[in-house]
């Protein structure tokens, strides 16, 4: 029996590409654990996962610890870094290649992967070269997009790539028009991971129990995201004039300095708070909660979606292009649905939290179609198509347990 393996290439800019990352890999393992993939299989399958930008040079390491400072502390100059790159492309660049050229032909080379898979938009066209310098040239390279709207990274429209995976035709509209043949682009969703589409192992009572919190009272979740940014002390501060009995958990991130202060904060809060650095069960917690005040990551506002958990989005400071592109299909979706709401200024959420009600109390609501929002298991349709890419003659099937919610 052969086996084959298939790369997954991300960097820990922020907190989504790893989620995509871990989502992709665990669509990947539920198929292949399937009884009926088990009794075709001729191969076995090797999944790698590596955050290769930051590990091909220090001064990659350096702008990857740059992005990530920028989210903590000016967010609002990262609309500036957005045009930067786009004016700069720094993916095309000679100079930029030859200094990550050694590792990335190396590591391939010994790796020797069937298939590399991108969910980074400054790795793919680096990939792409490296792959052919490396002289794989069996190997294909495919991309999976994780900015669902249209104001994506240009670093996705990478030509050398074989297939390049979409969230929705807003997406897929943008590459077209930056030359992208349409052959090469298949719509399907995000990737969620396959946690996001199961009953919770925990339940509300036994989860918020266990933080001390009563889980008969509208609870709040102020997720600053793995960077730890946004305007939330602010809005934290502003849940003090609220005359609705609440409860808040908040999520600080990688971020020590926010979470000493919102500590210091809940010491002396009239809202009940519970104050984390991170939580390694989203799923789990957002099953748990009533609201979710959030910034607009892609993976976080789609798990977000398949939670059926509605949002406060963090615009108090502009957010950056990628996200503003999904608040927008948010908000247009919203128009039926109770999805999500904007924050402007700190005091909004007074009025938001008023006008929500416990999830106990309110009814599941389909999903719109609206750019491919009511895709949530498209995970199991990504996993398939990047197995049948190095599987020949083997059955594919979504798993047999895999529940999502009705659409």
């Amino acid at each position: 029996m052969t086996t084959s393996t298939i790369c997954l290439f991300f960097s820990d800019t922020g907190g989504g590409h790893r989620s995509a990352v871990d989502a992709v890999e665990a669509g990947i393992q539920s198929i292949i654990a399937e009884p009926a993939f088990k009794e075709s299989s001729t191969q076995q399958l090797n999944v790698v996962s590596e955050n290769i930008v930051e590990k091909s040079h220090f001064i990659n390491r350096f702008f990857v610890e740059l992005y990530n400072f920028m989210l903590r502390h000016n967010q609002a100059g990262m609309k500036y870094y957005y045009k930067v790159i786009h004016q700069l492309k720094p993916y095309r660049s000679d100079l930029g290649y030859l200094l990550v050229k050694s590792h990335a032909v190396k590591f391939l080379q010994d790796l020797r992967p069937d298939l590399v898979v991108s969910l980074h938009p400054m790795s793919n066209h680096y990939l792409a070269r490296s792959l052919k310098d490396s002289g794989l040239t069996g190997t294909r390279f495919i991309e999976i997009v994780t900015d669902p709207n249209e104001n994506l990274w240009e670093g996705w429209a990478c030509p050398e790539a074989d297939l390049i995976i979409v969230p929705n035709l807003a997406a897929k509209s943008k590459l077209l028009a930056w030359g992208i043949p349409e052959y090469k682009l298949e719509v399907v969703g995000m990737p969620i991971h396959p946690n996001f589409l199961k009953p919770p192992a925990c339940d509300r009572e036994k989860f918020l129990a266990h933080l001390g919190l009563n889980p008969g009272i509208f609870t709040l979740c102020i997720n600053a995201g793995w960077a730890g940014g946004g305007n939330m002390t602010a809005i934290y501060r502003a849940l003090q004039l609220t005359k609705k009995n609440i409860q808040v958990i908040f999520l600080c991130g990688n971020h020590t300095k926010l979470y000493k202060k919102i500590s210091s904060l809940a010491a002396t809060s009239k809202v009940p708070t519970r104050v984390l650095p991170f939580h390694d069960n989203m799923s789990e917690l957002m099953n748990a909660v009533d609201l979710m005040v959030t910034k607009a990551g892609g993976l976080t506002t789609f798990e977000a979606i398949a939670s059926r958990l509605p949002m406060a989005i963090d615009i108090i400071t502009e957010p950056m292009p990628q996200e503003a592109g999904t608040i927008k299909i948010l908000l247009e979706a919203s128009k039926k649905t109770h999805l999500a709401k904007v924050i402007r200024r700190p005091e909004d959420i007074l009025k938001i939290i008023e006008n929500s009600d416990s999830r106990a109390n309110s009814p599941i609501e389909k999903l719109p179609t609206y750019q491919n929002l009511d895709s949530i298991d498209a995970v199991y349709d990504i996993a398939s198509i990047l197995i049948s890419q190095v599987c020949v003659n083997q059955k594919i099937v979504a798993p047999a347990n895999a529940i999502t919610a009705a659409k």
